[in-house]
């Protein structure tokens, strides 16, 4: 109920509805021609269009919410739109509980992470058209972004990511899961207005990390809403890499899979499993299970819990821009660490900070004018320790859109230790949804790129050799794992 408010209070701050019968955003003027991006520095030569710029999602507070938006490179009239959206943060912080809880002095490990942008990640590192280059004055062509089979819409969100911002302080007091994906339902619907050619599309939501919760809380928001003809989005289903879903199956498949890594010794693995109830908020009380998660932690200090078989960052910058990367393992060096593992280069972050803080790569994505700068960083600290609001797990969502026909796809890579395969493979196993396509590989140009299973309304496919941003590593194999998707057919199944 204090969800369906929220978006009731949001759509008011639009202005005064003109007919439900025409819908209620038919009288705000269009205007997606302003926004086209024509003069971004470095930019490699493209044929399709891509826009870039705000817009409000609540007039009263000036809350805004930026966004980057790139045609498809062919036939963009046919092809679906797709949302993307991040949200990770790599450091494991614990806390004080609040003191309304019942236990006042013990401590909590927070295992989710919001406050990271989808325009540093998604589309300056993964998936977007453009790459950064390794000097942060350039860019680079990605010939396997996936706007070469949908059009992507990336999306800094909450407010206080990014580019994203509120002249209402209070706002940033009361950011959660479900004020997310409030403003992020009214940006739809608002991106609608300046580009209303796209909505009819059909339309998909996709993320990592966790976006694993922003993302089936968006769809079920879209979904509950659709029942209104006047609020209809044409919402297919949703796609999550990686994916944070239920705390007590994702603490409990990090520690396995750190055992089972060679991460941890014997003795901390028993320790951990004998004396932690991650299902319980008790669990934290117990000093044999805060040590033992301790010394977890103190091992995954040592290398990138993201990518376990590749090197850190030596990055200089790294250690001094308060970027996610000083927060958890990167370290100061004065030489960068040359590119490994077919083209990964762990201080993409840096670069990625250096060309969003130019003067004219914001004027020309319409952030300033080119003079009063904007401070951009990769990550906002103060939201991810601050949080107020998670959902402890979004099984339940997955549940209901199953039930409503929606097409859910979850992809794990398999040498991540922050989201780690096995607990995505024991958060599905607890919907105990039928089998219907046994575990087996999927091959991509002949190869194997991982292991793939069916379920009764989801399918689960692994990414053989990838961290937990797998396009990073994989980015030919996620593209047609994409394409997949989009088609609703099952990747290759044999050479």
């Amino acid at each position: 109920m204090a969800f369906f408010i929220l978006t009731l209070l949001a759509v008011s701050a639009i202005g005064p509805v003109v007919s439900v019968r025409h819908g209620i955003w038919s009288h705000v003027k269009v205007l997606g021609s302003e926004d086209r991006v024509t003069d971004l520095p470095g930019q490699p030569n493209v044929g399709f269009r891509h826009y870039s710029g705000y817009v409000t999602v609540n007039e009263i507070n000036g809350r805004a919410l930026f966004y980057w938006f790139y045609e498809a490179w062919t036939n963009p009239d046919e092809k679906p739109l797709v949302l993307w959206l991040n949200g990770d943060w790599q450091e494991l912080k614990k806390h004080s509980l609040n003191h309304n809880e019942k236990h006042t002095h013990t401590f909590r490990f927070i295992c989710d992470g919001p406050g990271c942008s989808s325009v540093g990640y998604g589309a300056t590192q993964e998936i977007g058209p453009f790459i950064v280059d390794t000097d942060g004055h350039g860019l680079k062509l990605n010939n396997f972004g996936w706007n070469k089979e949908a059009n992507m819409l990336f999306l800094e969100s909450p407010v206080g990511v990014g580019f994203s911002y509120s002249n209402t302080t209070s706002d940033y007091d009361i950011l959660g899961d479900d004020f997310t994906a409030n403003d992020t339902y009214t940006f739809l619907h608002k991106w609608f207005l300046k580009f209303p050619s796209y909505r009819n599309r059909s339309f998909y939501v996709a993320g990592e990390s966790y976006a694993g919760k922003y993302v089936p809380e968006l769809a079920e928001a879209i979904y509950d809403r659709n029942k209104d003809p006047s609020l209809y989005i044409d919402l297919k289903g949703f796609l999550v890499g990686n994916p944070e879903t239920s705390d007590g199956e994702d603490w409990r498949g990090m520690v396995d899979y750190a055992w089972s890594h060679a991460i941890v010794s014997d003795e901390t693995h028993k320790m951990i499993k004998d004396n932690c109830d991650f299902d319980s908020d008790d669990t934290w009380s117990n000093g044999n299970c805060t040590a033992g998660v301790d010394e977890l932690l103190k091992q995954y200090k040592e290398i990138d819990i993201y990518s376990l078989y590749t090197s850190v960052c030596m990055n200089s910058y790294a250690a001094d821009s308060g970027d996610r990367s000083t927060q958890f393992m990167y370290r100061r060096s004065s030489k960068m660490m040359p590119r490994i593992m077919g083209g990964y280069d762990p201080c993409l972050d840096d670069y990625a900070s250096i060309f969003y803080n130019r003067a004219d790569v914001q004027k020309a994505l319409h952030v300033s004018n080119g003079h009063n700068l904007k401070n951009w960083s990769i990550c906002n600290y103060k939201i991810f320790k601050e949080w107020p609001s998670s959902k402890p797990s979004v099984l339940p969502i997955y549940k209901k859109l199953i039930a409503g026909g929606l097409r859910i796809w979850v992809y794990s890579g398999d040498t991540d230790g922050r989201v780690p395969v096995l607990s995505t493979r024991y958060s599905l196993s607890s919907l105990g949804l039928p089998i219907t396509r046994a575990w087996s590989p999927w091959y991509h140009q002949k190869q194997v790129s991982g292991w793939l299973q069916e379920y009764e309304g989801l399918t689960f496919a692994t990414f053989r050799g990838a961290g937990h941003a797998v396009p990073i590593f994989k980015p030919s194999e996620s593209l047609a794992f994409f394409a997949s998707f989009l088609s609703g057919t099952s990747p290759p199944l044999e050479r």
